[in-house]
C-alpha cells in the first residue's frame, strides 16, 4: 500500500484521504471484477440505465463507483474524503448515516447499496429509513457479499487483515431476504456471481 508509513487514523479507513485513495483504485487495478459488479446490478434495475426520469440514491457511496455510471445522482455516505471524490463524479453528495436520513419520505424511485449492509450499525432502522424515503412502489438494491458463500468465507478468514472489512458484519442471503420482507418488501430477483457477489432486488410494499 502506497505512502504506507505516513497513514493516520486507521481507526475509522473510510475518514483516512490515502486509504480513500488506494481504495478507489482498486477499480482500476481490478476492472474485469468492477465491471462484472456493474453489469450484475444492472441487471438487477428495472429501469433502464442509465437512470434518466427516475430519481435515485445510493447509500454508501464511497467514491461514486456505482452510482455515477448507473445514473444515480445522489449519493449519502457517513464519512467526508469518499464523498469529495464521488463530487467529482458529478454526485450530489450527503453526508449522513443510512439510520437517520436527513431525506423526505417518498422521494426516490431506487435506493442502491453496496458492500455497504455489512457496515450498518442497525440494519433493519435503515432499511425501514430506506422504505420511508422511496415512493410507494420504489425498489431498493442491496449487493453484499454473502457470509455462507465461498467467497464469503474467504472475506471472513482475512478481514482482520483488511483496513476496512475488520469491522464488519457479513450477512447471509437468507438474513438479508427476511430483513427485507420484515420491513414491508417483496423480494423481486436475486442474482449471485464471483462465488458469493449477491445482488437482491426488492419493490417497496405500501403500509
Amino acid at each position: 500500500m502506497k505512502n504506507s508509513g505516513q497513514i493516520e487514523n486507521i481507526s475509522n479507513p473510510f475518514e483516512n484521504a490515502l486509504l480513500i485513495e488506494d481504495y478507489d483504485n482498486w477499480y482500476e487495478e481490478n476492472r474485469e471484477l468492477y465491471e462484472a459488479e456493474l453489469k450484475a446490478i444492472k441487471e438487477l434495475i428495472p429501469f433502464k440505465t442509465p437512470l434518466e426520469k427516475e430519481t435515485g440514491l445510493e447509500i454508501g457511496v464511497g467514491t461514486g463507483r456505482f452510482a455515477s455510471p448507473l445514473g444515480i445522482k445522489f449519493g449519502l455516505d457517513s464519512a467526508f474524503y469518499p464523498l469529495k471524490i464521488a463530487k467529482k463524479r458529478n454526485l450530489n453528495p450527503i453526508k449522513a448515516k443510512a439510520e437517520l436520513l436527513p431525506i423526505k419520505s417518498n422521494t426516490f424511485d431506487i435506493v442502491l447499496y453496496v458492500t455497504t449492509i455489512c457496515f450498518l450499525e442497525n440494519p433493519k432502522k435503515a432499511i425501514l429509513e430506506t422504505k420511508r424515503i422511496l415512493k410507494k412502489e420504489g425498489y431498493v438494491i442491496i449487493a453484499f457479499i454473502d457470509k455462507d458463500s465461498p467467497l464469503g468465507k474467504k472475506y471472513e478468514k482475512k478481514k482482520q487483515k483488511s483496513p476496512f472489512y475488520s469491522k464488519a458484519n457479513f450477512l447471509s442471503e437468507t438474513e438479508i431476504k427476511t430483513l427485507l420482507t420484515d420491513t414491508g418488501f417483496n423480494i423481486a430477483n436475486t442474482k449471485k456471481i464471483l462465488d458469493g457477489f449477491t445482488i437482491i432486488s426488492a419493490k417497496n410494499q405500501p403500509n
